[in-house]
């Protein structure tokens, strides 16, 4: 499902515009990224979190020149779905 299919979908069951309801999304992803960003997780209870997650320092191969490569820790952003949201999918 792509945005403007959850767009459609929200407006349609909803009743307001699409407009209206594309800000709506636009503004809760900006808040996502920029709360992530500032190195805080975001929890949606009923739904899952949004977490960010610390890899560690490993070393990496690179294949065709046959060298060793450090690849430092660094952080990613990740998705932990609650219970209930991973009951409806199972």
């Amino acid at each position: 499902m792509t945005k403007a299919e959850i767009v459609t979908e929200i407006s349609r069951a909803t009743g307001l515009e699409k407009a209206a309801v594309l800000a709506t999304v636009e503004s809760f992803m900006d808040v996502v990224k920029e709360s992530m960003a500032g190195g805080e997780n975001v929890y949606l209870r009923g739904f899952g979190s949004f977490i960010i997650k610390t890899r560690k320092e490993k070393t990496g191969r690179n294949i065709t020149k046959n060298t060793s490569v450090i690849i430092p820790e660094h952080k990613i952003p990740a998705f932990k779905p609650a219970k209930v949201f991973l009951e409806q999918v199972k």
